[in-house]
């Protein structure tokens, strides 16, 4: 209540950008301050037996987690940890440190609960920001998110050599890795997702069913079609990788109420937020058929209530995450999705999440 009254009127009478650079400022403080988590923690955090899983050998207290794109070069991730989160996925981190695109790069779109970014994956690079992720302290899973270096001249084995590099990075500190093979916010499109490229790119990640080795996880596009997907999906699959991100932010434009002319002065950029969610809950859907429901999957897109946390769970989604939901509803949207969460599994008498796809369909 206090966010939506007080904090978010506030913030929207800056420009999108200048709203999450404030925003994280004041986290990064609060990450430095045992009293400020503590208080976090006091008034955002929930605890239930009934939310824990583990995935790939790891604990996740809920599954609620961070997207990448919100705390790109790690240095907030205690105050989330604090705020309720399950796990935080920090990045995309690159081989080489970036500026990102001119700004302005951030739109808000407040009739859709929705954003269009074309950051261009600013971020501190890979080296500097594994380097600062070394001292930090978390009681939750981190996931790091790596993808291409934004820039045009490093291309083919370069841009391979270029992922290497950031994997290898992140393998230092993270729990588990999610290789971003889309980034439709920069001017470059689409990396990755081209099945020979792709077959390339993980033959040199070295990706492998091994417990020595950390968890791997390909992220797509949600504007894939079911026939890319599943040829980009058996490629993956042959390369036994750990699991699946869905979705990416999207290059279209579909299901939009604002006004087109609105739309036609922001330009090019990658939509997120509640329009995106069909998109993303289909896309998770596909995957977990495709796959037998034998790989876990991190649903995000356009997650900004109970509602479409509970059909992205139910199309197939493990683990969830959120990032324009939480600049639309603020930081007591996790505590909202868990605690509905655990009421829902309590009516269908279950104990786990695990059972609430088989429960629903039988009720």
């Amino acid at each position: 209540m206090i966010y939506n009254s007080l904090v978010k009127p506030l913030l929207f009478q800056l420009d999108a950008e200048q709203a999450h650079t404030a925003i994280h400022k004041f986290a990064q403080t609060a990450s430095r301050s045992s009293m400020l988590k503590a208080l976090a923690s006091v008034i955002y955090g929930y605890q239930s037996p009934m939310l824990n899983q583990q995935l790939w050998g790891l604990d996740f207290g809920n599954p609620m987690g961070l997207a990448a794109g919100f705390d790109k070069n790690g240095e907030i991730p205690e105050i989330m940890d604090a705020v309720g989160f399950g796990f935080v996925e920090i990045g995309s981190i690159t081989g080489n440190p970036s500026t990102g695109n001119p700004k302005p790069r951030v739109f808000r779109l407040p009739k859709d609960h929705a954003l269009i970014n074309r950051m261009g994956l600013n971020n501190d690079g890979a080296k500097t920001i594994i380097k600062r992720l070394k001292n930090k302290q978390l009681s939750i899973p981190l996931g790091v998110n790596v993808a291409k270096t934004h820039d045009p001249n490093i291309m083919g084995d370069l841009a391979i050599r270029d992922y290497v590099h950031s994997f290898n990075e992140a393998k230092k500190v993270a729990d588990y890795i999610t290789v971003n093979i889309s980034c439709p916010n920069t001017s470059e499109g689409k990396t990755f997702e081209d099945t020979a490229a792709l077959d390339e790119l993980l033959s040199a990640l070295e990706i492998r069913e091994d417990a020595r080795l950390v968890p791997t996880l390909i992220k797509f596009s949600s504007d894939l079609t079911k026939q890319e997907l599943l040829s980009l999906l058996e490629v993956c699959e042959n390369h036994r990788v750990h699991g699946y991100v869905a979705c990416n932010t999207s290059s279209g434009r579909d299901r939009l109420t604002t006004d087109a002319k609105i739309l036609k002065k922001i330009g090019r950029g990658g939509l997120s937020g509640s329009p995106i969610a069909p998109k993303s809950i289909q896309v998770v859907e596909w995957i977990s058929e495709a796959t037998n429901g034998q790989k876990p999957i991190i649903g995000v897109g356009g997650i900004d209530s109970f509602d479409i946390a509970l059909k992205m769970i139910l199309a197939g989604a493990d683990l969830l995450q959120v990032y324009t939901g939480l600049i639309y509803e603020g930081p007591g949207l996790i505590k909202s999705i868990n605690r509905q969460l655990v009421q829902q599994m309590k009516e269908l008498n279950i104990s786990s999440i695990h059972q609430l796809v088989t429960a629903t369909t039988a009720e």
